[in-house]
């Protein structure tokens, strides 16, 4: 290894250890410490100012680093006009967007759809507090079908998803999922609207934005992470499928459209 690769790496291990003891305290590095000599996970559990229950991170893994990203930096910290009454949290993880939400917006009935199954298992610990929260073990898909999940390779936050007729190799075979349709999971569970539609699937919005006419109508905010690095023509296909909306914006690592008179309003802070 080169000196300057060698001097990256330490950076980064560096920014891993700081982001761990920031969020989980000393305890919470240690473990991390004793895991990555391991090669063992454990849960830490975490209470906050703010959260109405206890939450379980897995160390070490790329938890922390979401758990940052939402409960800390606010990624999703936007303003609202009225409170929410429906959410649908399309790649969930381990459910902390959907706990930040709830907490915010408590009455909001809110879908969590995550495929892989150790992340449903810590989701539904997680969330199990909850009534207003209901974990779905499927991933959002342009087809209600069984679908291939596979790893990349980048964490516990980056498994992804492909069709069995597809010809690109995203990663090592890890085991099939149902796949659900925006329109199939509104029909499950008697939605007419979603006041906020949060897609972050690692690439497959590429799919499910292909054709959106079934329910993008009923959608009042979306707020959508693009893959194009991990998935070529993401950015296009969400752009063609999501044609209507007034307004947009992005923070973060996320694009926000919202129609005019929806809950969402765009803090001043915000690009």
């Amino acid at each position: 290894m080169s000196p300057i690769a060698w001097m990256e790496r330490t950076r980064i291990s560096i920014r891993r250890l700081n982001n761990y003891r920031r969020v989980t305290g000393l305890g919470g590095l240690l473990e991390a410490a004793k895991g990555k000599i391991s090669q063992t996970q454990t849960l830490v559990q975490l209470t906050r100012p703010g959260l109405r229950f206890p939450l379980f991170l897995r160390v070490p893994s790329s938890d922390p680093r979401t758990f940052d990203q939402i409960f800390v930096r606010k990624e999703y910290g936007f303003e609202v006009s009225r409170m929410p009454e429906v959410i649908v949290d399309a790649g969930a993880n381990i459910g902390l967007t959907s706990i930040y939400f709830t907490n915010r917006y408590p009455d909001a009935k809110i879908i969590a759809l995550e495929p892989e199954g150790g992340n449903f298992e810590l989701l539904q610990k997680n969330v199990a507090p909850y009534e207003n929260i209901v974990p779905i073990r499927a991933a959002l898909w342009h087809k209600n079908e069984t679908i291939t999940l596979v790893d990349p390779g980048l964490g516990e936050w980056g498994f992804m998803t492909q069709g069995s007729d597809s010809a690109e190799n995203l990663g090592a075979f890890r085991h099939e999922v149902p796949a659900l349709t925006v329109d199939a999971v509104m029909e499950a569970h008697g939605l007419t609207h979603i006041d906020i539609l949060k897609v972050d699937i690692e690439g497959a919005e590429r799919e499910v934005f292909q054709d959106s006419s079934a329910w993008l109508n009923s959608v009042d905010v979306l707020i959508v992470e693009l893959h194009e690095r991990m998935k070529s023509g993401c950015n296009r296909s969400f752009y063609r499928g999501s044609e209507g909306f007034d307004d947009e914006w992005v923070h973060a690592e996320n694009v926000y459209l919202s129609r005019r008179g929806s809950c969402l309003v765009r803090p001043s802070s915000w690009s």
